[in-house]
């Protein structure tokens, strides 16, 4: 009688399966559960979250409206600890903020890079909705280069769409990639739509990471548009000499703005700002710092079939 062999679960799993898996266990130990205890105007309230620790001297990526308004904070991990956490600091208009944890041998996990992200690709959302912890929900990049209207009233460009799951308290989570590495923190969902969810680039959630710890807050510049990253036509690149590929294409010029007296219209396609090379939302976004403010500055643009050079001053955010 012939022998039968039986598969392992292993065997049974396939390639996506363990891909998932793996980068589940890469990253999971390092999500923390956040609970936060609030005070506004005289009203206390609870709130929960999600977070990365991305440091091993305990500090922790989460959501700006996660910690809004916090009086005390507690963080748990997926081993059972929990601390007492403080707000270092927190970013409204990018929904990032940075708590830090104290505690010994802390699980971390190293930021990724969100530039090699393209649509169709697969992504792993971890977070603790409705206090379960590591929760992992499995999509993929819907589309690149969307601007969702932030709590603050200011519009956060080059969101991550994705089709993950998001559930009340996956805010603040890592967005991973099958490989376990983190390129978004998760941090909204369309109410009544479904299987629409975004995610802030990691690159930008770094950049203000490295302000926040500086300083505590981020000031910023800004010139009075809103855009997304745009592909230069080839024919444009040849005809004009362009050594880049790729700019920000100008869908709002808001009225009386720095760019609107300088002359920018919408479909313009930002090259250059202040000298540098811009390839994207997030290359503009880190040179409109706060030594531009109330400085001019050469802003380098395609309008139509032509390369022109404007004057703006940008003006305190």
């Amino acid at each position: 009688m012939a022998i039968v062999e039986v598969p392992t679960d292993d065997e049974l799993l396939d390639a996506y399966s363990r891909s998932v898996i793996g980068a589940v266990d890469l990253v999971g130990p390092a999500v923390v559960k956040l609970d936060v205890a609030t005070a506004r105007r005289g009203r206390r309230g609870m709130g929960s979250g999600s977070g990365l620790i991305f440091t091993p001297d305990g500090l922790v990526l989460t959501n700006a409206h996660v910690v809004e308004h916090a009086e005390r904070i507690e963080v748990h991990l997926a081993d059972g600890r929990y601390f007492e956490g403080r707000a270092i600091g927190e970013d409204p208009d990018t929904d990032i903020a940075v708590v830090r944890v104290g505690g010994h041998a802390l699980p971390w996990r190293m930021l990724g890079d969100s530039r090699s992200l393209r649509p169709g690709q697969v992504v792993i959302a971890i977070g603790s909705p409705f206090g379960f912890q590591h929760t992992v929900t499995a999509g993929v990049v819907s589309a690149l280069g969307r601007s969702l209207r932030g709590r603050s009233g200011r519009l956060i460009d080059n969101l991550v769409q994705t089709d993950a799951a998001l559930n009340p308290g996956n805010s603040g989570g890592p967005l991973v990639t099958s490989r376990g590495e983190v390129v978004g923190v998760n941090t909204a969902a369309i109410l009544g739509v479904q299987g629409i969810s975004f995610a802030i680039p990691i690159n930008t959630a770094r950049h203000i990471v490295s302000q926040l710890l500086r300083d505590g807050r981020v000031r910023r510049s800004v010139i009075g548009i809103a855009g997304q990253d745009v592909e230069v036509p080839r024919r444009l690149v040849r005809a004009l000499g362009l050594t880049q590929q790729r700019g920000v294409g100008v869908s709002q010029v808001i009225d009386d703005g720095a760019a609107q007296q300088a002359g920018a219209m919408v479909r313009d396609v930002i090259l250059s700002f202040a000298g540098t090379a811009v390839a994207g939302i997030d290359d503009l976004q880190r040179l409109l710092i706060d030594e531009a403010i109330g400085l001019p500055q050469q802003l380098v643009v395609i309008r139509g079939d032509e390369k022109r050079t404007l004057v703006v001053i940008p003006r305190e955010a």
